[in-house]
């Protein structure tokens, strides 16, 4: 064993997307074990590799993590990317799963069928400029900080950037209306672990294609 967290997913953005993610902006070099095939994933099944016969599969620590929020709150912790107290932690948990709650739609998205895709892209940027993003917007123009909780950088932000980038992806004029996400976007795309994370060749995935669609039916589909 190297000593570096190995991931076991498909070779795709996912469920585990967030966690490489959050690795990448503490500055953690990690290994990556790509499903290709339905026998692979069996195979972690039948050796009890997988407590909910669910991946993401993180192995860190000693530890075989399954769940991702389970995850990503070690990860953060570990890395001290939680806040200072348990305050500034629920604070971190709610933006975290406000955002988390708009990604599963993108997370989705590649599976719609082809009639759906329009009408869910329209709901994405609904739910992005009416429900999620605002939140953000006036947190940020209220506290007049570069960070979302305690004027320190944490798992929040880096959810969000996230956030971000994926839905400008499928509508790039989404931030438009928001000065404070603007300007946000462009300081934690400079910070040096997020900046190297975006450049090619990093272990940040693409967004979903029909081959990513069609090896994660493949893989899981029942």
């Amino acid at each position: 064993m190297s000593g570096k967290p190995r991931l076991t997913y498909c070779n795709g953005r996912g469920r585990m997307e967030p966690v490489r993610w959050l690795l990448a902006a503490a500055g953690v070099e990690f290994e990556e074990n790509f499903l290709e095939t339905k026998e692979q994933y069996e195979k972690l099944i039948k050796d009890g590799v997988l407590m909910f016969q669910q991946v993401p599969l993180v192995e860190i620590d000693g530890m075989k993590m399954v769940q991702t929020r389970a995850i990503l709150s070690y990860i953060a912790g570990k890395y001290n990317l939680y806040g200072k107290d348990l305050k500034e932690r629920a604070l971190i948990d709610m933006y975290v799963e406000g955002i988390t709650d708009l990604m599963q739609m993108i997370l989705m998205f590649p599976f719609s069928p082809p009639e759906a895709k329009e009408k869910n892209l329209d709901s994405i940027k609904e739910r992005a400029t009416n429900r999620y993003f605002p939140v953000f917007e006036k947190v940020l123009k209220q506290h007049g900080q570069d960070f979302l909780v305690g004027n320190k950088f944490s798992w929040a932000d880096v959810r969000l950037i996230e956030a971000i980038l994926a839905v400008e992806e499928k509508i790039p004029a989404v931030l438009s209306g928001f000065p404070q996400l603007q300007a946000f976007k462009i300081r934690m795309s400079n910070m040096p672990p997020i900046k190297r994370f975006l450049q090619p060749g990093s272990p940040r995935k693409p967004p979903p294609d029909e081959h990513y669609v069609e090896t994660v039916l493949k893989i899981f589909k029942k």
